[in-house]
């Protein structure tokens, strides 16, 4: 399970820090690709799979948005030694990424967030919508 938030800065060629805790649970490769809100997704393999699989066995014409949303820009990322992966310029482009991210555990996923379009996310969340959610799911 991927939980926590750690801050890390894009190095001057694209690349920044995978945390340790979630390269034991991604492995030694995941899949990038633009997230919800204005970040980006990053799954293992078998959730990667998990994805496509959902997708594929939706009926073409409900899921061709979602193919071309999730799979168009998409890249396998190998960490090195450090811990360091290259997010190419339009996934780059995509969530507002340029120095300060914030990588956050989202349960099965990872999130890579701008660090202030991450503050200004949470900055939404109140009590209240907090509260409701957990109704729902009758927590």
């Amino acid at each position: 399970m991927l939980i926590g938030e750690y801050q890390h800065n894009i190095d001057p060629k694209g690349r920044v820090i995978m945390p340790s805790k979630f390269r034991e649970d991604l492995g030694s490769s995941f899949f990038i690709t633009k997230g919800l809100d204005g970040c980006l997704f990053v799954l293992s393999p078998d959730e990667w799979t998990r994805m496509q699989e959902k997708i594929g066995a939706m009926p073409l014409s409900r899921a061709r948005g979602l193919q071309r949303f999730f799979f168009s820009g998409a890249v396998e990322a190998q960490p090195d030694r450090q811990g360091r992966f290259l997010i190419p310029q339009p996934l780059r482009d995509y969530a507002g990424l340029s120095k300060d991210v914030t990588i956050i555990g989202a349960s099965s996923r990872a999130e890579i967030w701008d660090t202030e379009r991450w503050e200004a996310f949470n900055s939404t969340l109140t009590q209240d919508s907090i509260a409701e959610a957990m109704d729902s799911l009758e927590l």
